[in-house]
């Protein structure tokens, strides 16, 4: 895996393998980027139940739809984060 942001430092999981009994190490870069994308998959996730881009043809139009879908989406997930009762 190729990243400009880490170094090529590896993490104990706590796990071990199966038929080795050895302990599994994993690179940096690839925990932080486990931590990250279910976020980033959720939210692809909640913006495919309702999506506006079949509905029009030009490629300008979908990509203004995509991002005020995405917009629509993150004040949502603010509003919702922040109103918990």
């Amino acid at each position: 895996m190729i990243c400009t942001i880490h170094d090529a430092t590896t993490v104990n999981k706590g796990r071990k393998a199966r038929n080795t009994n050895m302990e599994i190490k994993k690179p940096y870069a690839v925990v932080q980027y486990n931590k990250f994308i279910k976020d980033l998959d959720r939210a692809d996730q909640h913006l495919s139940y309702y999506s506006v881009l079949k509905k029009t043809v030009k490629w300008s139009k979908k990509v203004v739809l995509y991002l005020l879908s995405c917009v629509l989406f993150n004040a949502f997930f603010v509003y919702r984060t922040l109103n918990t009762k």
